[in-house]
């Protein structure tokens, strides 16, 4: 059987160093907002080219927390990803916010630039990009848009940890960037963890209070804040594997290289581009018939994802909030996407079984 991810597998490398982080931490004392946080934040922020990094509890928070530290009017619009995961979504509507969908370019799965301007109106505050897969969405053209319209963007880089965009590094375009340490991620914790990352003194502030609270003095609070603080443990965890994220990137470009490369071209194949470093959180084709392809696979013990089977328009926690949108790209892809297996922990020799297994369906 040849699995799409196995998290023993993909940590037991690191097991013999995250013991040691482990017994630091517990001989520490200090599990809360130490000084693993600080380090973690101190690195990542580096890491990002950016200056500044808040550990906050998982992806989610960090994009929530992001868009309520603008403090926009009740009702405002975000414009976001018609074919986003629902995290997106979900944070723009918890800040009592209204989503705006836009297409994504179907051969990118990316927010399709040239349809965002149309999306604007008087109430739109923000435009929350995605970069979907390990794929850096294509920037310039957004932030240009961006300043004409005096629109802040938050990055969603829950999957783009390393990716690159003419050269310049996912987390370090917009006003904030939101990052999920998922186990599955590229840079993943042991568990949930999360982080904020800006380029803003005064916007790093304002999460760093947000996320304790709305405590920037201990016991004295200015703004109705939460409890969403980067674990001390999973910050030395996530420091452990930083330092290899570079290493676990490369190994999934060339296992997806191999796929690119191997892959007849009855399946539509992740674009490559030299404008993008892409690091392949998810290698993932689409084709017509994906839901047989699937099973075929499976007949022959090769496990696949789909990220994801349910357009945001087509969820029942959506009903009157997204299901007014038209998005036949999204549900296109939807409907058609098959995620392979491209962990760090699996071999060439496997994702060449899986190639020539896929050719002779």
């Amino acid at each position: 059987m040849i699995e799409y991810e196995n998290l023993h597998k993909l940590n037991k490398p690191f097991f013999e160093e995250y013991s040691n982080a482990f017994n630091e931490v517990m001989e520490s004392g200090w599990y809360i907002l130490g000084k693993k946080v600080e380090e973690f934040e101190k690195s990542f922020a580096a890491f990002c080219s950016t200056n500044y990094c808040l550990g906050v509890a998982n992806g989610l928070d960090a994009l929530y927390l992001s868009l309520k530290a603008f403090d926009f009017e009740p009702g405002s619009e975000v414009i976001v990803p018609s074919n986003t995961y629902i995290a997106t979504i979900l944070s723009i509507v918890q800040n009592g916010h209204r989503p705006v969908l836009v297409e994504p370019d179907i051969s990118t799965f990316n927010i399709d630039p040239s349809l965002i301007e149309a999306a604007i109106t008087k109430k739109t505050k923000a435009i929350m990009v995605v970069h979907l897969y390990g794929k850096v969405c294509d920037m310039d053209p957004i932030i240009a848009i961006a300043k004409k319209h005096d629109l802040k963007i938050i990055e969603d880089c829950a999957q783009s940890h390393g990716a690159k965009y003419r050269n310049r590094l996912s987390g370090s375009f917009g006003d904030y960037a939101a990052h999920s340490f998922y186990p599955t991620k590229n840079l993943g914790a042991m568990g949930d963890a999360g982080a904020v990352t800006t380029a803003d003194a005064e916007l790093a502030q304002k999460i760093k209070t947000l996320r304790n609270y709305g405590s920037g003095k201990k016991y004295y609070n200015e703004v109705i804040g939460v409890n969403s603080r980067l674990d001390e443990l999973q910050a030395a965890l996530l420091l452990v594997k930083l330092k290899y994220i570079d290493k676990i990137n490369e190994r999934k470009r060339k296992l997806a290289g191999i796929y690119l490369e191997g892959l007849k071209q009855d399946f539509i194949k992740p674009v490559v581009h030299p404008d993008h470093y892409d690091v392949y959180h998810i290698f993932n084709i689409r084709h017509p018939k994906r839901d047989a392809l699937k099973k075929y696979l499976e007949d022959n013990q090769i496990k696949t994802e789909i990220h994801y089977p349910v357009a945001p328009v087509k969820q029942a926690a959506m009903k009157g909030i997204l299901d007014h949108f038209e998005t036949p790209i999204a549900e296109e892809i939807h409907a058609t996407e098959l995620s392979l297996p491209v962990s760090y922990f699996h071999t060439e020799a496997e994702i060449r079984q899986v190639v020539e297994t896929m050719n002779k369906f």
